[in-house]
């Protein structure tokens, strides 16, 4: 069992930054598809995808909603994900779930959360105006 861990939400005020982390109980962070998501707006059940990284090749995916605003990064020595978060808006609000894709496949970053094997417990984010 993989395990995934979030930290690093809080309250924030609208245009401020957080910075949340994930970490996997592994050492090959660099070769998994790590992810970011957040619930649906219209479907509180299901969950949207924020940001993710593919483990070959390092590439990226954003949705649009927060690009140029956030970025996803990893550190493979400390087995952890981050979600830089800047510019908050009151939108962002929500749980933000971490993911790991533990077999990626080489191109772009996976968009899709049913290629995600593993899934944290989420961790909160209050954007106040």
């Amino acid at each position: 069992q993989l395990q995934v861990v979030e930290s690093g939400g809080g309250l924030v005020q609208a245009g401020g930054s957080l910075r949340l982390s994930c970490q996997v109980s592994a050492q090959s962070v660099s070769t998994y598809g790590l992810g970011w998501f957040r619930p649906a707006p219209e479907r509180l059940e299901d969950r949207a995808v924020v940001a993710t990284i593919n483990g070959p090749g390092g590439r990226t995916y954003y949705a649009e909603s927060v690009k140029g605003r956030f970025t996803i990064s990893r550190d493979n020595d400390k087995n952890t994900v981050y979600l830089q978060m800047n510019n908050l808006k009151s939108e962002n609000t929500g749980v933000y779930y971490c993911a790991v894709e533990i077999r990626p496949t080489i191109g772009p970053a996976p968009r899709d959360k049913v290629v995600f094997d593993y899934w944290g417990q989420g961790t909160q984010v209050t954007v106040s105006s």
